[in-house]
C-alpha cells in the first residue's frame, strides 16, 4: 500500500460520545472561552515549530479510494462459529481427536471443516494415504473449497509416491478451475515435471507467490531476464533482497523500462523506504501528481533540498489545483531557506487550499516569529485559535501554552489550556495527554474531586491510551505502578477464533478461518489488485494477511496505520471497525506467547510487560537488525549477549531464534529491574538507553513525581519508548484481562462495546 511517510504522526482517532460518563462541561474552567494568547507570552508559541504542518500535511499519503465498506462479510454463507474453527488454531496433535469425532458426524459446515483439517494435517505429516479417505468426494460437500480439495488430493497421492494419479488430479484441478488463482497451486506441482505449466502459471497468475517462487528459480539459473525482474518488482516486495533486483532494472536495463514499469519500481523502492531511489525512479514514471510529489519529497527525504524545491515547483506547474500542490506549497515553506522566502507559500496555500489554511497560517506565525515580529505572530495564532479552533493546529498552539505555563508554575492556567486543548480538540493526539495532567495538576491544586473526574474522563473517551493506565492508576485499580508492575501475574484469555476478514472471496474468508494462512495469503496476492489505494476494508484484510504468515511489522502498520484514514467516509468505516474487538486483539498479537511465558515466569516478570517490550521493539520479527546491530525479538545487542550468556552460562546461543533471544533479553530485563529497586520506569527506560543515561537523569531530575520525570527525559526516542511500552501493557491486560475488561467496560463506552461485542 501507499505507506505513510516517515515523519508522519499518528492522528488521533474519533470516538463515540461517552453518554452517561463524567460530562466535562460540568467542570471545565468557566474562564475557558476567554481564553487568549494576549497577555501570555510567546515563549511556549516557540516550542516545536511547524509540528502540526508536518504532521497533517503528511495525511496527503494515503489517497485512498472511499467505499468498499463491510456488506460484503455479511453475506459469506460460511460466517458461522462451529467447533472446528475453535480448534483450528490448536497444533494438530492437540486438535486431532476432536476433530475425528466431528468427522465422523452428520453432514454439517463443522463435519467439513473438520475433514479438511484432518487431511492437511496428515499431508503435512506426509502421511497421504491417511488424508484421502477424509478428502473422498469433500469437494462435492464443501464447494468453496473444491479447488483446493483436489490439489490437496494431488499431494496427498504425491505423498504416497503415486506421482501419476497426482499429476491426474492437478491436471483435473486446472481443467476446472483454471481460472481461479488456486489453480496456481497445481500449475506450480505440474511444472516440476513440464515448465509450460510453469510459464502458464507466471502469465496467468502473476502476483501468487508461486510465480514469484519460478521467476526466483529461473533469474537464479539465468540472471539477465528483465522480464522476470519486472514480476518481482511488482508482486515481490517482500522478499528480503528485492532492493537488488530494483537496482538491477535501473541500472542495466533502463533502456527497456516502460513508465508504467518505472512507476512500478518507484513503488517498490518506496514500499522498502528507499525514497532517493523512489525519488529518481519517479521522474522516469508517468508524471502524474502524485508521481511528481514523490519525485519531490523522496528528493527531500534524502537531503537533497535544491532538487527537492525544483521538484515541488513541478507539482505547482503541472497540477495548481490538485491536493499535491497544496503539500507542495507547505512543503516549500518548510524547505524556504529564509522565514522572509517561506510566507509567499503559505499565503498561496491559504487562499488555495481552505483545507491545509490552519496548518500553513501555524507556519506563518512560526515564521513572524523568527523574523522578530511577535505581534503580527501572535495576531495570527489568535486566528487559529478563533477561525479554526477545531483544527490540529490550534491543538498544537494550546499545547504549547500549556507547556509554558508549567514552565513558569503556573498551574491554574496550565490546567485552564489542557481543558480548552481536550473541550477544542478531543480527537488531537495530545488529547489523552492533556485530560490526564488536568487530574494530576487539579491534585496539586486542592481540588481532588476535579481529579478524579479527569482520571474517569480520560478512561472514558480514551480507554487504549498510555494515559488511560496512568489514570486507573491513580484510581487505585489493580493495573499495576510502575513499582509494582513486574509482579503481576495476569489471568489471559485469548480468543478462540480468528477475526473475520473484511475483502476477499469466499475461498479466501474460509481459509483463514481454518487458519490456513499461508494458502489464503497467496491467494490474497492475487486479488489484492488495490494496493496503492485500497478500500478501509482491503486494509484491514491485508493486516490480518501478513499476521497470518508471521509479517508482523507491516501486519501491525496496516493496522495500525488505518488511523490515517482522514476522508469523511473513510473515517467512519475506521470507527466503525475500532468498535469490534477484533481489531484491537489484532493489533495486539501473541506470537512466541509460549516463550513469553517459560522465560517471564523463570525471571520472575510479568509476561504482558514482556509481550508489550517485544512488541515495541521488533514487532515481534525474529530476525529484525537494528542499524547499530540489535537483533531480534528484544532487540539484544551482541555485545550484551555474550555478557549475559556468560552470567548463565549459556554456550551456544543464536539471537534470531526466538526462543534464544527471549531467554537472553528477559535475563536482562530481569537485571535492569534488579539494579533499580524493580521499577519498571527505570527498568523500561535503562532497557532503552542504557544504565547510564537513567544514573544521570535520576542524578539531574527529581524522580519522586515519575509521571514529572518522563517528561524530562532528553532523549525523545526514551520518553517516547516508556510510554509506548506501557500503552501496549496497559492494551493487552484492557483485552485479554477478564477482570479489567468489565471493569473499564464500566466506565467507558468505547471499550463497553467492544466487550458487548464479544460472542
Amino acid at each position: 500500500m501507499l505507506k505513510p511517510e516517515p515523519t508522519q504522526k499518528k492522528p488521533a482517532r474519533s470516538r463515540k460520545s461517552s453518554t452517561g460518563k463524567p460530562s466535562k462541561k460540568q467542570w471545565l474552567p468557566r474562564s475557558k472561552t476567554a481564553l487568549t494568547l494576549a497577555g501570555l507570552g510567546l515563549g511556549g508559541l516557540m516550542l516545536g515549530g511547524a509540528t502540526a504542518a508536518v504532521w497533517m500535511s503528511d495525511s496527503l499519503q494515503l489517497p485512498f479510494v472511499s467505499g468498499g465498506g463491510f456488506e460484503s462479510a455479511s453475506t459469506d454463507p460460511l460466517a458461522k462459529e462451529t467447533l472446528a474453527l475453535s480448534l483450528a488454531s490448536l497444533p494438530p496433535a492437540q486438535r486431532t481427536e476432536q476433530l475425528e469425532a466431528i468427522a465422523q458426524g452428520a453432514p454439517s459446515l463443522d463435519r467439513n471443516r473438520a475433514r479438511y483439517l484432518l487431511a492437511v494435517d496428515l499431508i503435512e505429516q506426509d502421511r497421504g494415504g491417511s488424508a484421502l479417505p477424509w478428502l473422498e468426494g469433500l469437494e462435492a460437500d464443501y464447494p468453496e473449497l473444491a479447488a483446493y480439495i483436489l490439489t490437496r488430493r494431488g499431494q496427498a497421492y504425491a505423498a504416497m509416491g503415486n506421482a501419476e494419479q497426482a499429476v491426474a488430479t492437478w491436471q483435473a484441478a486446472v481443467e476446472q478451475y483454471g481460472d481461479q488463482p488456486v489453480a496456481a497451486e497445481s500449475l506450480f506441482f505440474l511444472g516440476r515435471s513440464n515448465s509450460q505449466y510453469h510459464d502458464q502459471l507466471m502469465t496467468q497468475f502473476p502476483a501468487h507467490p508461486r510465480s514469484v517462487e519460478v521467476a526466483l528459480t529461473r533469474l537464479q539459473q539465468n540472471p539477465n531476464q528483465p522480464n522476470l525482474m519486472l514480476l518481482l518488482a511488482r508482486h515481490g516486495h517482500y522478499l528480503s533482497d528485492i532492493g537488488s533486483v530494483l537496482d538491477r532494472l535501473r541500472t542495466e536495463f533502463a533502456g527497456q523500462l516502460t513508465p508504467d514499469d518505472w512507476e512500478a519500481i518507484a513503488f517498490a523502492y518506496w514500499e522498502i523506504q528507499r525514497y532517493g531511489s523512489a525519488a529518481e525512479t519517479y521522474t522516469r514514471a508517468e508524471p502524474t501528481a502524485l508521481n511528481l510529489y514523490r519525485a519531490a519529497r523522496g528528493a527531500q527525504l534524502d537531503e537533497r533540498a535544491s532538487i527537492a524545491r525544483e521538484r515541488y515547483q513541478a507539482v505547482l506547474q503541472a497540477f495548481p489545483e490538485e491536493e499535491e500542490a497544496g503539500l507542495a506549497l507547505i512543503r516549500l515553506a518548510a524547505l524556504a531557506q529564509t522565514p522572509a522566502q517561506a510566507i509567499p507559500f503559505l499565503d498561496r496555500a491559504i487562499e488555495q487550499f481552505p483545507d491545509r489554511a490552519a496548518e500553513a497560517l501555524k507556519a506563518k506565525a512560526d515564521a513572524f516569529l523568527q523574523l522578530n515580529s511577535p505581534d503580527t505572530a501572535l495576531m495570527i495564532q489568535q486566528q487559529v485559535l478563533t477561525q479554526h479552533s477545531d483544527s490540529d493546529a490550534a491543538a498544537e498552539i494550546r499545547w504549547q501554552q500549556v507547556e509554558q505555563h508549567v514552565r513558569s508554575n503556573n498551574l491554574q492556567s496550565a490546567w485552564e489550556w489542557a481543558w480548552q486543548l481536550v473541550e477544542e480538540n478531543p480527537n488531537h493526539e495530545h488529547a489523552p495527554r492533556a485530560g490526564f495532567w488536568v487530574g494530576k495538576w487539579a491534585t496539586q491544586l486542592d481540588r481532588p474531586e476535579e481529579a478524579r473526574q479527569a482520571y474517569e474522563y480520560v478512561l472514558a473517551e480514551y480507554p487504549e491510551s498510555y494515559y488511560a493506565w496512568r489514570s486507573a492508576t491513580f484510581l487505585g485499580w489493580d493495573v499495576g505502578n510502575f513499582g509494582t508492575v513486574r509482579d503481576k501475574l495476569p489471568e489471559v484469555v485469548k480468543p478462540e477464533v480468528r477475526p473475520e476478514v473484511l475483502a476477499g472471496s469466499t475461498s479466501l474468508r474460509e481459509l483463514h478461518r481454518l487458519g490456513q494462512t499461508r494458502d489464503a495469503w497467496s491467494l490474497w496476492q492475487v486479488e489484492f489488485t488495490n494496493r496503492v489505494q485500497p478500500t478501509v476494508a482491503e486494509q484491514y484484510t491485508d493486516g490480518l494477511m501478513r499476521l497470518g504468515v508471521n509479517d508482523n511489522l507491516d501486519g501491525i502498520f496496516m493496522l495500525a496505520s488505518l488511523d490515517f484514514r482522514d476522508r469523511p467516509e473513510e473515517r467512519q468505516e475506521v470507527i466503525q471497525l475500532q468498535q469490534q474487538i477484533d481489531y484491537w486483539q489484532a493489533l495486539y498479537p501473541f506470537p512466541y506467547a509460549e516463550s513469553i511465558k517459560q522465560w517471564s515466569q523463570q525471571r520472575q516478570l510479568n509476561p504482558m510487560l514482556v509481550m508489550a517490550l517485544i512488541r515495541q521493539e521488533s514487532r515481534f520479527e525474529p530476525k529484525i537488525r537494528s542499524v547499530v546491530g540489535a537483533t531480534g525479538l528484544m532487540q539484544v545487542m551482541p555485545e550484551t549477549a555474550d555478557w549475559v550468556a556468560s552470567q548463565i552460562s549459556l554456550t551456544q546461543y543464536n539471537l534470531e531464534d526466538p526462543n534464544d533471544n527471549i531467554n537472553l533479553g528477559t535475563w536482562y530485563l530481569d537485571y535492569t529491574h534488579q539494579e533499580y529497586a524493580d521499577n519498571s520506569l527505570f527498568a523500561v527506560a535503562s532497557y532503552n538507553a542504557g544504565p547510564g543515561n537513567v544514573a544521570s537523569w535520576m542524578g539531574r531530575f527529581d524522580y519522586s513525581d515519575p509521571d514529572q520525570f518522563i517528561e524530562q527525559i532528553p532523549f525523545n526516542e526514551t520518553k517516547g519508548y516508556v510510554k509506548a511500552v506501557f500503552e501496549n501493557y496497559w492494551n493487552y491486560m484492557r483485552l485479554y484481562n477478564p477482570e479489567l475488561s468489565q471493569q473499564l467496560a464500566s466506565h467507558s463506552d468505547t471499550h463497553s462495546s467492544l466487550v458487548s461485542a464479544q460472542p
